[in-house]
């Protein structure tokens, strides 16, 4: 129990810029959680494109399967895991898009083959050949050859606006450390420590 400190969002950038500097890929990987409207559970790896007071941002395409599942049931959970400090945080909340503007900053600071992929694939739709969607690629780097790319409609962002964030360290004999932090009516931080 030596983490200390009343602000989740605080020490959570604390700890993803030491696992920016030890982590050698990906330090942004996170799982995201969704669940259909029966409440079947699906899980997928995203990579965390903002943070801060307002939430954990990931960006989509507007007609996969995990943006049919958010807007049928408009909550998620993230989990990050970083092997080379053994922690853990875990996440949820209901979610929100991101602003246009905003999503178009990032779709602009993208690379340009992301953003070419982003306007080939029809995400989480059956491909019939890895061919196809080369040969989409090619037709939309043909199209887009001169000027800058602009985001497709179908492309944006969502936020996870958290209501519970848990911090778990591992400590020997698995005696881990769990600290929670749950959203209060005021909009501030109950702090509470989990047995692991």
């Amino acid at each position: 129990m030596s983490q200390s400190s009343t602000d989740p969002i605080a020490l959570f950038e604390r700890w993803y810029r030491e696992a920016q500097a030890s982590e050698s890929i990906n330090p942004g990987a996170m799982t995201l959680a969704t669940a259909t409207p029966e409440g079947r559970p699906s899980a997928r790896m995203v990579l965390l494109k903002g943070h801060g007071a307002e939430g954990f941002e990931f960006y989509t395409n507007l007609n996969s399967a995990k943006v049919a599942e958010l807007e049928a049931n408009p909550f998620a959970a993230l989990c990050f895991y970083w092997k080379t400090l053994a922690r853990q945080v875990r996440i949820s909340g209901p979610i929100e898009p991101v602003a246009e503007d905003r999503a178009n900053a990032y779709f602009a600071s993208r690379e340009r083959g992301s953003q070419i992929g982003a306007w080939a694939s029809d995400q989480s739709q059956p491909l019939a050949s890895r061919a196809l969607l080369e040969n989409r690629a090619e037709e939309y780097e043909a199209k887009f050859a001169a000027g800058d790319i602009p985001r497709p409609s179908f492309w944006s962002g969502y936020r996870v606006v958290p209501d519970s964030i848990e911090f778990w360290t591992q400590r020997d004999d698995r005696l881990h450390d769990r600290q929670l932090f749950e959203r209060t009516a005021d909009g501030g931080w109950r702090e509470s420590w989990l047995y692991p």
